[in-house]
């Protein structure tokens, strides 16, 4: 039997089944997921926080942002990118975020490869990954089946991602992204979300 695509919460409220019933899942859903995000910071975060969901679910990313926040200074680029032996030290102590040193060594070098990208042009980081979503679609999906964890536009820009020198930039990481920065907009049919359908 398939899952429902479309959930109503105790609010009344019809949401894509997978808000489910949490409050911060729904608000995320409600006000975050699917609206157009812009700006190299932004993203960088955006980026680094898929980057740490791989292989767990987004509720743990998601209830851990503050601090996570708090941890890497805000996700600012010119902050991190001058993280050094002793941050990652401390950031490997703290119970607060994911503490996977792949995870956090690529986050700190994603920072530095980001550095480089926007220092003599703001907004290239928004340009590139904005370059790769695809056109909007005339209709909402009408089931969760037919939203997909892999596509052409994020198999390509993951492909431009590791060729700059980004790390767990993979496909379905970098899909995640384009859901949740509005790049696509995967809430199905009867979502009040759903921009059609």
């Amino acid at each position: 039997m398939s899952r429902p695509a479309v959930i109503v919460g105790d609010d009344g409220v019809p949401r894509c089944a997978w808000a489910g019933s949490d409050a911060e899942y729904q608000r995320y859903h409600d006000e975050e997921w699917g609206t157009p995000l812009h700006g190299d910071q932004p993203l960088f975060e955006k980026l680094s926080l898929e980057g740490f969901q791989a292989g767990l679910s987004w509720i743990t990313i998601l209830r851990r942002r503050p601090t996570f926040r708090t941890a890497f200074a805000g996700f600012d680029i010119d902050a991190v990118a001058a993280f050094d032996a002793g941050d990652v030290e401390r950031l490997m102590a703290d119970p607060g975020i994911i503490r996977n040193r792949l995870k956090v060594d690529s986050t700190i070098s994603n920072a530095r490869v980001t550095q480089q990208l926007v220092r003599d042009r703001p907004g290239a980081l928004d340009e590139l990954l904005w370059g790769f979503a695809p056109p909007r679609r005339d209709h909402a999906p009408a089931a969760l089946s037919e939203l997909l964890a892999v596509t052409a536009e994020s198999t390509a820009a993951s492909t431009a991602l590791k060729r700059l020198g980004y790390r767990f930039v993979g496909p379905t990481t970098i899909y995640a992204l384009m859901q949740s920065s509005g790049m696509v907009d995967d809430h199905v049919a009867g979502c009040f979300r759903a921009s059609s359908g």
